[in-house]
């Protein structure tokens, strides 16, 4: 058999005043638990507010990275496309140069085989006079030996000679 609880009397006026606290501590209780839910309800929000700008943010980074991306790869575009038209530039201007270049020794070229022709001229004209003077010269030696050739055949006749004896 187990003990017997002793239950205490209490007094009525001490009743209703026990029933008084706690109906308050369950109105109290009945508050707190509003207060509390309330908090969850606002905390709820908050974590999915959190949670809807974390997603959002995360979406917001992968577009400025995907739009960055664009902008490196349009930046590599124009890059390239400057640097093709700097090389063709360059080429243009090496062809050009080279052009010129070829020109001057075109031009060079053309001097040089006329200052060949020239002085094969002069060459063939002072050849030419060279011969016709020493032609004339051999003439005059001709002309002069002749004279003497017979100035001697006749003094030697004079003096009763035959040349061809001699």
């Amino acid at each position: 058999m187990s003990p017997k609880k002793k239950t205490k009397k209490i007094p009525k006026k001490k009743q209703d005043r026990s029933e008084n606290d706690l109906e308050a501590k369950y109105r109290r209780s009945v508050l707190d638990v509003a207060i509390l839910q309330d908090h969850i309800a606002v905390q709820c929000e908050s974590v999915r507010t959190v949670q809807s700008d974390r997603i959002d943010l995360r979406r917001r980074a992968r577009d400025m990275d995907q739009k960055l991306q664009h902008e490196r790869q349009d930046h590599r575009d124009v890059n390239s496309t400057l640097c093709q038209e700097e090389l063709r530039k360059e080429k243009r201007e090496r062809e050009q140069m080279e052009q010129e270049k070829d020109a001057t020794i075109a031009q060079l070229q053309h001097k040089l085989d006329n200052m060949e022709t020239d002085y094969e001229k002069i060459l063939h004209d002072t050849l030419d006079s060279l011969t016709s003077q020493l032609s004339a010269a051999r003439q005059r030696q001709e002309d002069t030996g002749t004279t003497f050739h017979q100035n001697y055949q006749g003094l030697l006749s004079e003096f009763g000679l035959n040349a061809l004896d001699i």
